[in-house]
């Protein structure tokens, strides 16, 4: 994709971010923070069945931030939970065409507003809080934000 295209996607989603807001009855609820730049991503999801049939989200930051969240909850409706499951930053960069650098960190933000939300879905109608407990751990790890930030410094060096 063109740089170009990258730039009036993200904008497209930043400007018009599609299924914002609250969720009434929501069978899942993942609320993550990067604690390195601040944005906050709460993400909702309805599941029906075996499938996840609708996602909003609110989100408190950047531009990246906010379009990243629109298009994940984009690509949610109609998966399966296992589908679902599998969707990570990668896949959310490819499809707005990868970010800059110094953005890329939102997508790790987005994956795991996912899994957070799949996570509180799994203690809720299973009792299993397996997922929940894994999200919280990988949160609070620097070394889960440290790959993304130290690529994103390494985009922001000059060569001499």
């Amino acid at each position: 994709m063109t740089e170009k295209h990258v730039k009036d996607l993200l904008m497209e989603h930043f400007m018009n971010p599609r299924n914002v807001g609250d969720m009434a009855e929501a069978d899942g609820v993942g609320d993550v923070g990067n604690p390195l730049c601040g944005d906050i991503v709460r993400l909702f999801i309805k599941v029906k069945g075996n499938k996840v049939e609708k996602a909003t989200f609110k989100t408190f930051g950047c531009r990246a931030a906010i379009a990243t969240s629109s298009l994940l909850t984009e690509m949610l409706p109609g998966k399966t939970i296992d589908d679902a499951l599998k969707i990570t930053e990668k896949d959310m960069l490819n499809r707005l065409g990868d970010l800059p650098p110094l953005k890329r960190h939102c997508g790790k933000l987005a994956e795991l507003a996912l899994q957070a939300a799949l996570g509180d879905y799994f203690a809720k109608s299973r009792g299993d809080n397996h997922l929940s407990e894994e999200v919280a751990r990988r949160i609070r790890d620097p070394r889960e934000w440290s790959a993304a930030i130290a690529e994103e410094d390494a985009a922001t060096v000059q060569p001499l």
